[in-house]
């Protein structure tokens, strides 16, 4: 299954290692530290020119490194349309 980020941005649901909310995540300072590594390394993808509501965290199975996906659409939007809530509930 496929998750859609926004503009023209796919990623595998199988490859997300995790879907964050920019505000909340972003107080850690140890958060903070990991995307700017990322984003020196080229790791992070800007997926819209849009003020960024959530940050998408891929392991890519090519080159064995994780990639940062920014995107405008919230998590708990991207968390929907992964499936990923829909699963939890039905554990019940």
């Amino acid at each position: 299954m496929y998750l859609h980020l926004g503009q023209d941005t796919v990623v595998r649901t199988s490859d997300i290692i995790g879907i964050f909310d920019m505000d909340t995540s972003t107080i850690s300072k140890t958060t903070r530290e990991y995307l700017t590594a990322c984003e020196k390394n080229g790791r992070v993808v800007n997926v819209s020119m849009e003020l960024p509501k959530s940050f998408v965290l891929c392991w890519d199975e090519i080159e064995h490194k994780p990639t940062v996906y920014i995107s405008q659409i919230s998590s708990s939007t991207l968390l929907k349309r992964s499936g990923y809530v829909d699963s939890l509930a039905n554990m019940g």
